[in-house]
């Protein structure tokens, strides 16, 4: 007799076929042998972070793990940046312990939608380092769901599913790796009534879990990244390469770190041509920019320099930043290398941003002419 979990073992075959098969073709205007590469390279990535994040997923007994790294990337990481995920239930009390790792911010976000690997329907709550109390040494302790607090604490919603942790670093100089620190997440049930499962793996138990997996690739390759023209884009997006919208506050949606304000606008060069843009940081907690494929996966920066943040990049007396993208050094400051990329993404972030941050001004210019510019 075939059991439940071989049927969806089964079905996840399937599913990654279709992904890759609709993902990697023409439906998504990917046919180079290059280009099929990196699409496939994304899906496998997509399944990584469903194997580490979604399979083993117990609300009593949850974990922080890391959603992205160096070597496994989706949904627009950052070189400056550490995010963990761990499942929570709605009718849960949690208790969350950790360390800011020096960062210059933290943040806690409550996703919120189907608890089986769906892509979450929105943010539903955010909590950052101002709202809750650190000691000395960087620790802190918090509750997620219960009775309300005065600080420390974030509300689970009824369709709560998950909790994000975001901490950014301002580091001075482009590390050869991220930044490492003891985080010390920790998260544990601590009252509600919350279903328990079967310690030992049953043939339904198995099956879920291989389910979410199966969803959990589908909708974070496909759905977070459309075919172009099949949805509208956000407000922060430009359609036009190498011109930014205004940097706008995301709102609710999924994913998004609430306290943000996003600016992205893909980038389209020439052999020998740059892409000169000019930003006055605004008084925020962070400010970066950082380069991404078409899969929202950031270029390589264990190798390369392809992001740039406050601390890192220089500035004129007038306090701008004049950050050049270009597929050879131009011999100035604040060059991020295309890695020979004709085409890519260029995302802004700003975070905790104080009044109306001013527009990213972009011009593409000849690369021999950037030095005298």
């Amino acid at each position: 007799m075939v059991g439940e979990s071989r049927a969806a073992f089964d079905e996840l075959l399937e599913t990654l076929r279709e992904v890759a098969d609709r993902y990697a073709g023409e439906e998504w205007m990917v046919t180079a042998p290059d280009d099929v590469a990196g699409a496939l390279r994304a899906v496998v990535h997509g399944l990584g972070t469903a194997l580490e994040t979604q399979f083993e997923d117990d609300p009593r007994n949850p974990v922080f793990r890391e959603i992205v790294t160096p070597w496994r990337k989706m949904l627009g990481d950052n070189p400056d940046a550490r995010y963990h995920d761990a499942v929570v239930h709605p009718a849960g009390v949690y208790r969350v312990r950790g360390n800011t790792g020096g960062a210059v911010y933290v943040s806690f976000t409550v996703e919120a939608g189907v608890p089986d690997g769906r892509m979450p329907q929105r943010t539903a709550g955010v909590l950052n380092d101002d709202d809750f109390d650190i000691a000395d040494d960087g620790s802190f302790e918090l509750t997620l769901g219960g009775p309300p607090q005065v600080r420390g604490w974030l509300a689970l919603p009824d369709d709560a599913t998950r909790v994000t942790v975001r901490h950014y670093w301002e580091q001075t100089a482009p590390p050869a790796t991220p930044p490492a620190p003891s985080l010390g997440l920790d998260i544990e049930l601590i009252a509600g009534e919350v279903p328990e499962q079967s310690p030992l793996p049953t043939d339904a138990s198995v099956a879920a879990s291989i389910r979410r997996v199966a969803t959990f690739v589908r909708s974070r390759v496909m759905e977070a990244t459309p075919p172009s023209g099949s949805a509208s884009p956000p407000p922060f997006v430009s359609q036009l390469p190498n011109q930014f919208a205004p940097p706008v506050p995301p709102g609710d949606h999924a994913l998004a770190a609430a306290d943000a304000a996003y600016s992205l606008a893909p980038y389209l060069l020439g052999p020998d041509e740059a892409l000169v843009m000019r930003v006055r940081w605004p008084r925020c907690r962070y400010g970066g920019v950082a380069l991404w494929n078409r899969h929202l996966q950031t270029f390589d920066y264990l190798r390369g320099n392809v992001g740039l943040n406050r601390a890192q990049a220089v500035t004129d007396r007038d306090g701008v930043a004049t950050i050049v993208l270009a597929h050879r050094d131009p011999g100035v400051p604040n060059w991020l290398t295309t890695e020979g990329r004709p085409f890519g993404l260029v995302f802004w972030r700003f975070l905790l941003a104080e009044g109306e941050i001013d527009p990213i001004k972009a011009e593409v210019v000849p690369v021999d002419e950037v030095s005298s510019r």
